[in-house]
């Protein structure tokens, strides 16, 4: 068995990259925390003044080190330094909101990112513009302020609006390349695509069902506007 000795300097520098990697990622778990806040504080507000509760549930997730260093490889980042991976990588953290219709998916969209401490980077609208397999979902990265003990820092994270139908077809696409490891039979793929326009009709139509049921006119629901990239 063959010993290879390390230095301790060298144990040194591996330690304080691990540290400061943990620094790193506790930034982005600080902010997906005040993304959370915000939608808590919005669906309590409408729970208690407005006896309507728009949000289904919300997910929060942050990328491990190891995805994150799989996707510096895909994105073929070069000598990759803290700074550079910030820029780079805009979804190492994320929270998902899933909604009951298309509207509420829009309001609450309009809802957060008018708030004044939070900045809209980018915005893909795959509601208005599905893409071509029939993936349906609002995505916004937002930066908003965390002040930790050092001063201030803008931590991005991306929020995914859905509805019900589209969460369940999401989890169901992902399932099925997960088994084929991304080689889909084509029948499976037509099936998928047949499937994602059946829960666009389901989700029209129960929003109908619950316009009709409260009274409430196509006209007097506001919808924000459906910004594709800014």
């Amino acid at each position: 068995m063959t010993t290879i000795e390390v230095s301790e300097e060298a144990i040194r520098q591996t330690r304080e990259l691990r540290d400061e990697f943990q620094r790193f990622l506790r930034e982005y778990e600080f902010g997906m925390r005040e993304v959370e806040t915000k939608i808590s504080i919005l669906r309590d507000e409408f729970l208690h003044d407005h006896a309507y509760n728009p949000i289904e549930h919300v997910k929060s997730r942050l990328k491990t080190p190891d995805s994150i260093v799989e996707k510096i490889a895909r994105r073929g980042i070069e000598e990759p330094d803290f700074d550079r991976i910030r820029e780079e990588i805009t979804d190492i953290a994320g929270v998902r909101v899933t909604c009951s219709f298309v509207t509420d998916v829009y309001r609450l969209f309009d809802l957060l990112t008018q708030q004044d401490d939070v900045t809209v980077r980018i915005v893909k609208d795959y509601i208005a513009e599905p893409k071509a397999n029939g993936y349906k979902s609002l995505h916004v990265i937002i930066e908003v302020p965390v002040f930790l003990s050092t001063g201030p820092i803008a931590v991005p994270v991306e929020v995914q609006f859905r509805t019900i139908a589209m969460d369940f077809w999401a989890s169901l696409e992902h399932k099925i390349y997960y088994k084929f490891s991304h080689q889909v039979p084509s029948h499976l793929v037509e099936s998928l695509t047949e499937a994602a326009a059946a829960a666009s009709e389901l989700d029209e139509r129960m929003e109908r069902l619950h316009r009709e049921a409260h009274g409430t006119p196509n006209g007097e629901l506001p919808t924000p506007p459906r910004v594709v990239e800014v």
